[in-house]
């Protein structure tokens, strides 16, 4: 005889689990928000040692969520010089964590949506390498190399830069 039994831990399990004693594909979506909540915030699913309304993670970051306090409950140790992707991951726990399943996203759409936060990601780093790039190529062409007699009869290379070179420069630089 084979017994099928749900095994969950408290805190990740979907709501909806308790009211129906069904898992559908929806509940792992619930359980991913709560695992984005947890690493937005640095907190546990579920922790007896916070205040009543902070116990149970999810809910206390949907409630923090609408009223737009998820700078004051980011984890401290996130860099949060790119807070435009974090809210976007935010938002999608959020999305995530509703209570009825049918107005949680698949988790299909999270994973693209999640997979174009960092393609944006991914494309201003890599916009910043090319710039880099082409500010070296920049400076390369731009620079003339000068053979100097240095008064003991051989001769050595000095590197300089004319001021119309620097001003072209700065000015395809600028004009980015």
């Amino acid at each position: 005889q084979i017994n099928t039994l749900v095994q969950g831990t408290l805190g990740y399990l979907d709501p909806e689990y308790f009211h129906t004693s069904q898992l559908t594909e929806k509940s792992d979506v619930y359980s991913f928000g709560v695992v984005l909540a947890e690493l937005l915030t640095g907190m546990m699913a579920l922790s007896f040692d916070r205040p009543e309304v902070e116990r149970n993670l999810a809910s206390y970051f949907g409630s923090s969520m609408k009223e737009g306090r998820l700078l004051h409950i980011l984890d401290q140790n996130i860099d949060e010089a790119n807070i435009e992707q974090l809210k976007d991951v935010a938002h999608i726990a959020e999305r995530c964590l509703r209570l009825k399943g049918e107005d949680r996203p698949t988790m299909k759409e999270v994973a693209m949506e999640l997979e174009g936060i960092l393609v944006i990601e991914e494309h201003r780093w890599g916009s910043d390498n090319v710039f880099s790039e082409e500010t070296e190529n920049l400076l390369k062409t731009a620079q003339s190399v000068k053979n100097v007699e240095d008064g003991i009869g051989g001769s050595g290379i000095i590197n300089s830069y004319d001021s119309y070179s620097l001003n072209q420069i700065s000015m395809s630089i600028g004009g980015r």
